[in-house]
């Protein structure tokens, strides 16, 4: 919490607070971005499996 304090003086309140926010996103946007790449590939391999029934 102290690390904090200067930053808060520094740049404000609402901007601290934004990184912060930003910061615990990411690891959730990363698996958002992974699961979309991957798409295409899960659906196709649906579709192959739907089409040899």
């Amino acid at each position: 919490m102290e690390q904090l304090l200067p930053f808060i003086q520094d740049y404000g309140f609402p901007v601290v607070v934004t990184f912060y926010l930003l910061h615990r996103i990411e690891a959730k946007l990363d698996t958002l971005n992974q699961s979309i790449l991957q798409l295409p590939e899960k659906m196709n391999s649906r579709v192959s499996t739907v089409n040899k029934d």
